[in-house]
C-alpha cells in the first residue's frame, strides 16, 4: 500500500496479513424442495443463492474464473434463470449476451432446435443475428440435469456459426449424465455444487 508522508515523500506501509474469510458454502444457499414439480423429485432451487448478494456474487466470480485469460465473445444464458447469471457474467466480462428463448417468444427471425422431453418435444430458439461466424461463447445456466437442453442451446449455437468456449453450470445433478453428455460432444463443463439423485 502507498501512503504520504507530510513532505510529500511516497513510503510504502508495511504489509499487513489479513485473515481471510471462510470458503462459503454455495450448496448451503441453495434451498432444496421435495416433490417438487412431481413426486419424487427434489428440486434445486437457486432463488435463495441469487437473493443472497454474498453467494450470487461469488457464484457469477467462480463461473468466471476458468475463463482467465480466454477470449469470450459473447455469454448466451439458457432460459430463464441462465438469463439471471449470464447477464451478471456477460456485464462482468463486458460482453454481450444472447438469451436461448423457449419457441415463439423470441420478436425476430429466429433459427430453432428441439430436443427431446420425457414425453415429447420442445425446442429452444435464438435470433438469426444473435452470434456471428466464429464468436467464441460461454454457456450459461443454473442447472445441468440430463442435458437435454443444453445439448440443444450448443447444436443451436453452432449452427448460428459460435464457437462453445465452456459450458458453465451452478449445479451439476451427476446421475442424470448431463455434463457426461455435454463432454462427449466435446465440450468443456464446469459446475460449482453437485447433488446426488434428481
Amino acid at each position: 500500500m502507498l501512503l504520504y508522508c507530510r513532505a510529500g515523500w511516497a513510503i510504502f506501509a508495511p504489509f499487513v496479513r489479513k485473515e481471510r474469510a471462510p470458503r462459503m458454502d454455495l450448496a448451503a444457499a441453495i434451498r432444496t424442495i421435495p416433490d417438487y414439480p412431481k413426486p419424487g423429485i427434489m428440486f434445486r432451487d437457486v432463488t435463495t443463492l441469487l437473493a443472497d448478494a454474498r453467494a450470487f456474487r461469488r457464484t457469477v466470480d467462480e463461473l468466471v474464473q476458468p475463463l482467465a485469460g480466454a477470449k469470450i465473445d459473447k455469454v448466451a444464458g439458457i432460459e430463464a434463470r441462465g438469463f439471471i447469471l449470464g447477464g451478471a457474467i456477460a456485464h462482468q466480462l463486458s460482453v454481450g449476451f444472447v438469451p436461448i428463448r423457449k419457441k415463439g417468444k423470441l420478436p425476430h427471425q429466429t433459427i430453432g432446435e428441439e430436443y427431446e422431453l420425457e414425453y415429447g418435444v420442445d425446442e429452444v430458439e435464438i435470433h438469426i443475428d444473435a452470434v456471428e461466424k466464429g464468436e467464441r461463447i460461454l454457456l450459461v445456466d443454473d442447472l445441468i440435469a440430463t442435458g437435454g437442453t443444453a445439448s440443444a442451446a450448443i447444436k443451436l449455437l453452432e449452427r448460428a456459426g459460435g464457437v462453445i468456449v465452456l459450458c458453465a453450470f451452478v449445479i451439476d445433478l451427476p446421475d442424470l449424465g448431463g455434463a457426461a453428455k455435454l463432454r462427449a460432444m466435446g465440450k468443456q463443463v464446469t459446475s460449482l455444487v453437485a447433488f446426488d439423485g434428481e
